[in-house]
């Protein structure tokens, strides 16, 4: 959308809209680079709380996403000020403060207006070095695909929302959601990295597609290898699923290819939108193995990086 503004260039400017990266990057008279992104939406849970803290990590992921050291955050409020009591945008703003601080980082301010529905979110700028900056792009043929967590808090929210989701698979997707991904990333800059993206609401074949798009590449991912929540899979099977899973699927149709024995439920699992989703990860074999070896136990080798094909994604 913003492509078609007239906008003016600034040779400051490293990383922009013009990409589909996920912050900016802007060089400082004194040879800074400062990276910066926002990010905000509804609640996906019923605890204000959790919420605040689903918002904040959700909104540091971009920075972790492309090698960045977050350094301050300002708050993004929309609330309905007249229609709940204020307790509520005290337990979001606590989650989101609490957040920020296991991040290391302050909430300096923000800004908040009247909405008839509750919105939150941060602006997060940090600092990052000009020879690590991981972008969606770069990916190699024969490099291995890592995710860093378990898919399907798409699934799961959608089931929080209609009364159907266990106790079990709540907690899994809040636990999911809330996590950082400062660690993974943090251990990620040990390793030789070649592409790198967060996966958040288009989901994992959204996200993959830009990624093979920008590298002039294909991947294949092998959906036995593929983690799901506590819950996700038997939530599909019973019907629930979220619109926004199936916008995923179907605006990646044309460049995906699945082999004939995924069931339409496991195409839609591996299209599931995603809130404040693990690292999506392009990374030579031999450093791949040995990065998913140190971090947690969420985190996968789930496929690899080919040569241009007919599709950019292959799932068998």
């Amino acid at each position: 959308m913003l492509g078609n503004l007239n906008v003016k260039p600034y040779s400051s400017v490293i990383l922009d809209h013009d990409g589909s990266d996920d912050a900016a990057v802007v060089r400082l008279d004194n040879g800074t680079l400062i990276i910066q992104t926002v990010d905000f939406f509804t609640p996906v849970v019923d605890n204000p709380y959790q919420f605040g803290q689903i918002a904040a990590a959700n909104a540091l992921s971009d920075i972790y996403a492309m090698g960045g050291k977050p350094l301050f955050a300002l708050n993004i409020v929309g609330f309905p000020i007249n229609d709940l009591p204020k307790s509520i945008l005290t337990d979001i703003l606590q989650g989101g403060a609490d957040k920020a601080d296991e991040a290391g980082i302050p909430i300096v301010g923000g800004h908040s207006v009247d909405d008839k529905e509750p919105k939150y979110g941060l602006v997060v700028t940090g600092e990052i070095h000009q020879d690590r900056i991981w972008k969606n792009s770069g990916a190699r043929p024969g490099d291995a695909l890592v995710l860093t967590k378990k898919l399907g808090t798409g699934i799961i929210a959608t089931g929080i929302k209609k009364g159907v989701a266990t106790q079990d698979s709540i907690e899994s997707a809040i636990n999911s959601m809330s996590s950082l991904n400062k660690d993974s990333a943090q251990e990620l800059r040990e390793y030789h990295v070649n592409a790198v993206t967060d996966v958040t609401g288009f989901g994992l074949l959204g996200h993959l597609k830009e990624v093979c798009e920008n590298s002039n590449v294909s991947s294949k991912i092998n959906f036995q290898d593929l983690l799901f929540l506590d819950g996700a899979k038997e939530l599909a099977m019973s019907g629930v699923m979220p619109g926004g899973t199936k916008r995923n699927l179907k605006s990646v149709e044309k460049v995906v290819s699945f082999s004939d024995h995924l069931s339409e439920i496991e195409q839609l699992l591996s299209a599931d939108a995603q809130t404040s989703g693990g690292l999506l990860i392009s990374m030579p074999m031999k450093d791949a193995k040995s990065y998913v070896k140190k971090v947690n136990n969420q985190t996968a080798i789930i496929g690899q990086i080919t040569e241009k094909r007919p599709y950019l994604v292959r799932i068998h």
